[in-house]
C-alpha cells in the first residue's frame, strides 16, 4: 500500500486547528473501512497515512467537529 508523503496531498484532509484527537477522539479512525487514518506522532491529530480511498465519506459524517473533508475527484462527483 503506497504512503502518503505529503499530508496535505491526500483525498482526506484534516483541519489540525478543529481536529480532537490529541484529546482521544478516534472516530474518523474508527470508522474508516480502509484503516488509511492514523495519529500523526508528532502533533497528536489525525491523519491520512496511506493514499488508498474509497470516497466512502464516514469519516467526514461522522466527525465531531467537523475537521475532515473528502475530496472527492470532480470525474467521481
Amino acid at each position: 500500500m503506497p504512503v502518503a508523503s505529503q499530508i496535505t496531498a491526500v483525498p482526506v484532509v484534516i483541519d489540525e486547528d478543529k481536529c480532537i484527537a490529541d484529546k482521544g477522539c478516534t472516530t474518523c479512525i474508527d470508522v474508516c473501512p480502509l484503516d488509511v487514518l492514523w495519529i500523526d506522532e508528532r502533533s497528536g491529530k489525525a491523519h491520512m497515512k496511506y493514499d488508498e480511498c474509497w470516497y466512502c465519506m464516514p469519516c467526514e459524517k461522522d466527525c465531531p467537529t467537523d475537521a475532515v473533508t473528502v475530496n472527492i475527484p470532480y470525474l467521481l462527483k
